[in-house]
């Protein structure tokens, strides 16, 4: 399943307590100093017309994609929620799953890889490593090739903790830099400079019904890229 309009957030979960929506790649999570658009205000603004508040509503982000990174991100409408999910985040109680095209084809076609991760704040930059060193970070994620093209792949991709640029800097390490990520080692970028990473389904327990609940956002509509999906 794919949407058309890649371009605009859309909303794929929402109930009293959570509002799940999928980013476009280019959008900021959340707003920063630049100015730029953010999901967050998006989600903000949605929930006030549709619900017709007077004032802001509440929009609790719980976590976050980078900004060239498509789909799915999780936020809370209540204070409650927020506290509750955050717990189940930090824990490592939340499945997380990405779809990632890279260069090549991996080998093996699957397996764990583990680095500790080192990040440049003032060049935005990480850096991983075969083992610890001084103010890294241990990283890891399962990743497993789902399909095989010309030259490239579409890896599914499980990480198991959440550091900064993870998922892009460790495939890098692989020697299979994501599609369109300069900074990471793509030989050449993608159009809108986005990456071909998709935040593709998050798994985890309702924060107030305590159900468990499987969200997904479908891959772009892409006419430069196949996702395979």
């Amino acid at each position: 399943m794919r949407y058309d309009n890649p371009s605009t957030p859309l909303v794929l979960y929402e109930d009293n307590h959570l509002i799940a929506v999928g980013k476009p790649a280019g959008m900021l999570t959340q707003g920063d100093d630049s100015g730029d658009p953010a999901l967050t205000d998006w989600v903000g603004a949605y929930l006030a017309h549709k619900y017709n508040k007077p004032g802001d509503a509440f929009v609790g982000l719980i976590h976050r994609i980078d900004r060239p990174v498509s789909g799915l991100v999780l936020l809370a409408r209540t204070s409650k929620a927020l506290e509750r999910m955050n717990k189940q985040f930090h824990d490592r109680l939340v499945q997380k799953k990405y779809l990632a095209v890279v260069t090549d084809k991996p080998r093996p076609e699957e397996g764990l890889l583990v680095h500790y991760l080192k990040k440049n704040t003032e060049r935005n930059v990480v850096r991983a490593y075969e083992k610890e060193v001084r103010d890294s970070k241990r990283a890891e994620l399962f990743y497993r090739v789902v399909q095989y093209g010309s030259s490239r792949s579409v890896v599914e991709v499980l990480p198991k903790t959440g550091r900064p640029h993870q998922i892009r800097v460790q495939l890098s390490a692989l020697g299979h830099p994501i599609l369109g990520d300069v900074k990471y080692g793509a030989p050449n970028p993608l159009p809108g400079h986005r990456i071909a990473l998709h935040s593709w389904r998050l798994s985890f327990e309702h924060p107030v019904t305590l159900q468990p609940l499987a969200l997904e956002c479908p891959v772009p509509e892409d006419d430069t890229l196949d996702w395979g999906m």
